[in-house]
């Protein structure tokens, strides 16, 4: 039940900033200064109280924490759910639930691969086309360049996978902390995949945006 509340808080964090950054980066639609003046807020944030960019390795630290915890209570209770079945069924029956909770695993390797490539991209520079620092707005415009359509397709398809686990990870949670009436089940159901179906539009409308010259 422990490694269940660590899952929980752990994505919860994980959660919370996927948020903040997708409303960060909606800034994208109000021009370019904007968005680089918003990048440069973050290294400030705080200052002098803490060092220059000290908030943002305070959040990545966080951030670094919740997935190693996240991911290592998500493995651990794998294992010990196959340990508690060892025996094999000759014939599996049909496994009742979503198509993002028997994908799970898979989603979450998609997702870890997208996130180390994604650092490399936008925030060391290191694999994007122009990877000038500060010039936030001009690197995301380069990196969906309508040329680079497969970034876009990897980007689409590793946002997609976010919201399907955000959808189950988030109706899973909200369980792990009580049960109630069917009536509860359904709303809390409804409240994810709503809440996930937000995230995705608003985290594709940028690299679409971008590959349409919207910005």
């Amino acid at each position: 039940m422990v490694l269940k509340y660590v899952m929980a808080a752990s994505g919860a964090a994980m959660l919370l900033y996927l948020v903040l950054h997708m409303i960060g980066n909606l800034k994208i639609f109000f021009g370019a200064d904007a968005l680089d003046s918003y990048s440069a807020w973050l290294r400030t944030l705080l200052e002098p109280a803490v060092p220059y960019a000290g908030v943002l390795w305070v959040i990545r630290v966080i951030l670094t924490v919740a997935l190693v915890a996240h991911v290592a209570s998500a493995i651990v209770l794998a294992r010990r759910a196959r340990a508690a079945r060892p025996v094999r069924y000759v014939h599996r029956q049909p496994v009742q639930g979503s198509y993002a909770a028997r994908t799970m695993r898979w989603g979450g390797v998609i997702i870890l691969l997208f996130v180390i490539y994604h650092v490399l991209d936008l925030t060391t520079g290191t694999l994007n086309p122009n990877g000038v620092h500060g010039e936030v707005h001009s690197n995301v415009v380069a990196d969906f360049d309508p040329s680079r359509w497969y970034v876009t397709l990897f980007y689409t398809l590793a946002v997609l996978t976010v919201g399907f686990h955000v959808r189950h990870g988030l109706w899973s949670g909200l369980q792990t902390f009580g049960r109630s009436n069917a009536l509860v089940q359904r709303s809390l159901k409804t409240f994810a995949f709503v809440f996930a179906a937000v995230l995705v539009v608003g985290f594709l409308s940028v690299p679409f945006a971008a590959t349409f010259g919207l910005v």
